[in-house]
This record gives C-alpha cells, structure tokens and sequence, in this order.
C-alpha cells in the first residue's frame, strides 16, 4: 500500500464516522420533538387572550422607543 492509498482510507473512515454522528443527532432530534409534541396542548381562550396583550404591548413598547431614538437623532444631528 502507498501513502496515498492510506490516506484515502483514513479520510473514508473519517467521512463514514461523521456521517453516523449525524444520523445519531439526527436521531437524538426526532426523538427530542416526538417528546415535546407529546406535552404540548391548546391554550385555553384566556391564556390566548393574555399572550395576546403582552405580545402587542411588546411590539408597542419597541415601536416607542425606536420612534423616540428617531426624534432625538432628528433633533442633535439636524
């Protein structure tokens, strides 16, 4: 054997074992989601209703601040 016959092997070596590395992760992942999928449940009218507000309220509090920058910016830097 030459050395460019042993280096294709370890390099096939290295490739197959990545490859089952990702199909273990792979796998690891399916089994993570079917576990999760198995908790999950639909939120009652009120927990909507609830994360609902606070989702809007965050999206308001952002657009304020982000308007507030902008004027301070437009008033300095005129």
């Amino acid at each position: 054997m030459d050395m460019n016959n042993v280096g294709n092997v370890q390099n096939q070596n290295i490739v197959s074992e990545q490859k089952i590395g990702y199909i273990k992760r792979l796998g690891s992942f399916i089994l993570q989601s079917k576990r999760v999928w198995q908790v999950l449940r639909k939120p009652s009218m009120e927990e909507f209703k609830v994360t609902a507000k606070v989702a809007a309220l965050g999206i308001l509090a952002i657009g304020a601040i982000g308007f507030l920058i902008s004027d301070i910016i437009k008033v300095f830097f005129k």
